[in-house]
């Protein structure tokens, strides 16, 4: 009994541990929008996200090559990586982005929470998936969903009517790619995750580099102000570098619906750093929705009960 007591325990805190990097990849993730918000009135999209890429990927390569770790040398691993930064990073990144010159950061945010929700469209497509949702996942789902409501209160419904109809459309198919994406990145568990994230970010700067040189030209725009640089920059190291590394872990541990739920999460906290930094409105409701929210990736991480189990007699 003593030796299941102590394995229960391990899986408790490693649980906690996970649901807490959860947390801290929410909170990285959802100051993104802000960031972005402050770059784009200067930095353009694809030179935005081809700079963000460029420099996470640089630094993600030395981490790996410092901790003794070889890169990827079969074409066959390069392009699977193509694929993941394509689906990751270079795409909806540069959908958020441009969106984001059109719409509010916290609206952004909010309509980037829906990941779970293509998640679990793509699971129901296969029996395999279908068979690992259970009510409890659906009812985290609902809470999720629910939360994201509250959060954006019934006065922000009013404007998305006003809001380019374009901007919000990539901002949704930014969230199907953050679907696909941990859907795909199973196939690197057994890689150290510091190497999927370097190669998947070095694949993204390799396809933005040209795209942005070619469509806006970067060194002819005027010498962007030091708030826009320095929110690249954070945007580089703490919102992709240090992300990513979270994120490949999570893949492997909480599973691709575990991992999209802190898009619930994410959403919560643009909302929150939407009205603190950039004073975009603020509804009480934000709180309620967040509580929701929270509730909402519990349920969705947190195994359920195993049915059936005997009780100990006496």
């Amino acid at each position: 009994m003593s030796t299941q007591r102590q394995q229960t325990t391990r899986r408790k805190t490693t649980l906690a541990l996970e649901i807490g990097l959860l947390l801290l990849l929410s909170l990285i993730w959802g100051s993104s929008f802000t960031l972005i918000k402050v770059a784009i009135p200067t930095i353009p999209p694809f030179t935005m996200v081809a700079a963000r890429v460029t420099i996470a990927a640089i630094i993600l390569i030395l981490i790996a090559l410092a901790q003794g770790h070889a890169l990827p040398r079969r074409g066959s691993d390069w392009a699977a990586l193509f694929v993941q930064g394509l689906l990751q990073s270079a795409l909806p990144f540069t959908l958020i982005s441009w969106g984001e010159a059109h719409i509010a950061s916290g609206l952004a945010g909010v309509l980037n929470a829906t990941p779970p929700m293509f998640v679990l469209a793509i699971a129901m497509m296969t029996v395999r998936g279908r068979l690992s949702i259970n009510g409890q996942k659906l009812i985290g789902v609902g809470l999720g969903l629910a939360g994201v409501a509250v959060t954006i209160g019934a006065d922000a419904f009013s404007g998305i009517g006003t809001a380019a109809p374009l901007a919000q459309a990539a901002v949704l198919c930014a969230s199907l790619c953050y679907a696909l994406a941990p859907i795909w990145g199973q196939r690197f568990s057994g890689r150290p995750a510091i190497v999927t994230a370097a190669g998947a970010m070095s694949c993204a700067a390799l396809l933005m580099l040209p795209i942005a040189a070619a469509l806006e030209q970067p060194w002819t725009l005027a010498p962007p102000p030091a708030q826009a640089i320095a929110a690249v920059i954070a945007l580089a190291v703490v919102c992709t570098a240090f992300a990513m590394v979270i994120y490949f872990r999570l893949i492997h541990t909480l599973g691709p619906l575990g991992t999209t739920s802190g898009s619930y999460l994410r959403a919560g906290f643009a909302v929150a750093l939407g009205t603190a930094w950039l004073g975009e409105q603020f509804t009480w409701s934000s709180i309620a929705g967040m509580l929701f929210i929270l509730a909402g990736v519990v349920a969705v991480t947190v195994p359920a009960p195993a049915h059936g189990a005997r009780r100990p007699a006496g």
